[in-house]
């Protein structure tokens, strides 16, 4: 990763959970990056971070929104990086608020994307989401568009303009919005523990999987594509099951006592998890680790040579959803949450109510 040495680092969404993970990566002794400038309109995260960061002099942040373009193109002067990982992401809040959702996911990306031109940046990084795969919600949308947005720009860059991709992320497990922490809380209020749906599976990556496709896929780039890390399955039932095995006993409850209750899925919500549609599969690569999703349509005043070590194959046979995958056994999903340390607590939790319920309820 020495190709982030040297360089100054912009970070949106630096108080968020994948935000935070990459500035703790950059900032360690493997990356010495010249400079690194985090961006969020979360004041209170802001100065907590400050509070963390205080002994690191090449680190500094502020306070600032992604729909502000002024702010942005005036952050980026002399930045040769950014990772935009500033977004809506609550399913529900941005059914309830679709403008919301389209001036900070969709907006945000096309001023990141303007700003990086205007400044000379060398590489811009955004990060999307399963949802934007066959949406069937505003927030999956809006990420859709947000990789378009940013295929679009790269596609019409002339000269020297920053060379632009995109990241898609499947279940984030020990994010502040997945649904781990909300099932520790409510195994240690005894329960019940609440399902949606049983038969619902996802893919899933610890929060360092996540930082790592990012800042990998920053090397890997040539403008355009769509990254997508390989990742295991699993069911959610199963999930709930290893936790309260897991966790009851700790919080001083048996674990037969405590009931799952199925509440439903909410609005927009799939079974399943998408990361790589039927219609991408015609213009994908495997790599090792990764799928790539080269462009539908290529840069028009440039040519791009989309090749990259570890190529298993050029093409891909089937799309890439969670119910045509194998799970991992519950055996399995143990030893990797014991593994990412996806069951130790956490006090974020404890802002959570054990009660679990969709607006409007």
């Amino acid at each position: 990763m020495n190709f982030l040495t040297n360089k100054r680092i912009f970070i949106t969404g630096c108080c968020g959970t994948v935000g935070a993970e990459l500035l703790s990566r950059l900032n360690s002794d493997e990356f010495q990056p010249l400079e690194i400038v985090g961006l969020d309109n979360y004041e209170s995260g802001l100065f907590y971070l400050e509070q963390r960061y205080v002994g690191t002099p090449n680190t500094s942040f502020f306070l600032g929104d992604v729909r502000d373009y002024q702010a942005l193109n005036r952050l980026m002067r002399n930045i040769d990086v950014v990772f935009h990982t500033a977004a809506l992401k609550h399913v529900s809040l941005c059914e309830r608020a679709p403008f919301d959702a389209v001036q900070s996911n969709i907006q945000g990306v096309q001023n990141v994307a303007q700003a990086a031109a205007a400044n000379g940046v060398e590489c811009v990084l955004f990060t999307s989401s399963d949802k934007a795969v066959n949406p069937t919600n505003v927030m999956g949308t809006s990420k859709l568009m947000g990789e378009r947005l940013i295929t679009a720009a790269n596609n019409t860059r002339r000269g020297s303009g920053p060379v632009l991709g995109s990241t898609r992320f499947g279940n984030v497990l020990g994010s502040s919005g997945s649904v781990v922490p909300v099932f520790r809380r409510q195994i240690a209020a005894g329960g019940p523990v609440t399902l949606t749906d049983p038969r619902m599976t996802r893919f899933v990556m610890t929060i360092g999987q996540a930082a790592s496709l990012v800042l990998e896929s920053a090397e890997l780039v040539r403008g355009g594509e769509v990254f997508i890390t390989k990742m295991p399955v699993i069911r959610i039932e199963d999930l709930a099951r290893v936790m309260i095995r897991e966790l009851a006993p700790i919080y001083g409850h048996d674990p037969a006592k405590i009931e799952t209750e199925i509440i439903g899925t909410k609005p927009g919500e799939k079974l399943y998890e998408e990361l790589m549609s039927e219609e991408e599969t015609r213009r994908a690569m495997e790599l090792e680790n990764y799928f790539a999703v080269l462009p539908a349509y290529r840069g028009i005043y440039q040519k791009i040579d989309y090749s990259y070590d570890g190529v298993v194959r050029d093409t891909v046979s089937k799309p890439y959803n969670s119910s045509a995958e194998t799970p991992m056994s519950e055996e399995e999903l143990t030893r990797f949450m014991h593994d990412s340390a996806l069951l130790d607590d956490g006090d974020g939790d404890r802002q959570l109510p054990p009660k679990r319920f969709w607006p409007g309820d």
